[in-house]
Parts: C-alpha cells; structure tokens; sequence
C-alpha cells in the first residue's frame, strides 16, 4: 500500500491517500484498489493499518496515482518508484509473493 503520508493526529482535507496491489503470476503490473481525499484517505490509511499492511509516505506519488482510475494498472512513469514501495513493503512485513525473489541484503 502506498500513501500520501505519514499518520499525523489529523488528516487535512486536502491529504490524499492510495492503494495499490500487486499479484505476481495474475497480475501484469500493479493496478490502484482504493484513493481518496481527507476523511476517505484516512480511512483507506486506517484499514491498511488494521490489515497489518505498511503504510509508506510519497505525497509526489499519491499525487499522479490519485489521476488514475480504481482497477486500473499504474502509468508506466510510476512503476520505477512505485516497484520500490513495493519491495520495502514485502521487505517490512518479511513476505515475498511467490515469484519475487528477494535482494541479497534482504
């Protein structure tokens, strides 16, 4: 899941947040399964939280993600840095979808 940020006490009405999923083998490239403002964002950050799934900052890349249709595969200019929340998530929560093969320092 990536997120337009860190949880602060509040969320302003202005905080966008998304979330992406990826399945190796099913998936040709990661897609978007939820975005939203304010209130919304916060939810969708609470969820994550509650699912165990991490929560990383990137308010540059919430920004060109929250352009992009729900079920629908991320723009080829956000794979580079969308490949690397993807990797520090599978990292921090120590699962590799089957398929992926983790770093040497990993």
């Amino acid at each position: 899941m990536s997120d337009s940020g860190k949880i602060s006490p509040s969320i302003s009405d202005d905080d966008l947040a998304v979330a992406i999923s990826y399945q190796p083998g099913q998936d040709h490239a990661p897609h978007l399964v939820a975005k939203g403002q304010g209130w919304v964002a916060q939810q969708i950050i609470e969820i994550a939280k509650a699912n165990g799934i991490e929560v990383r900052e990137d308010a540059d890349l919430a920004m060109i993600l929250s352009q992009v249709d729900v079920d629908s595969e991320i723009p080829l200019e956000a794979f580079t840095v969308v490949a690397e929340i993807l990797s520090y998530v599978y990292s921090k929560n120590k699962v590799w979808p089957d398929g992926l093969n983790k770093t040497k320092d990993e």
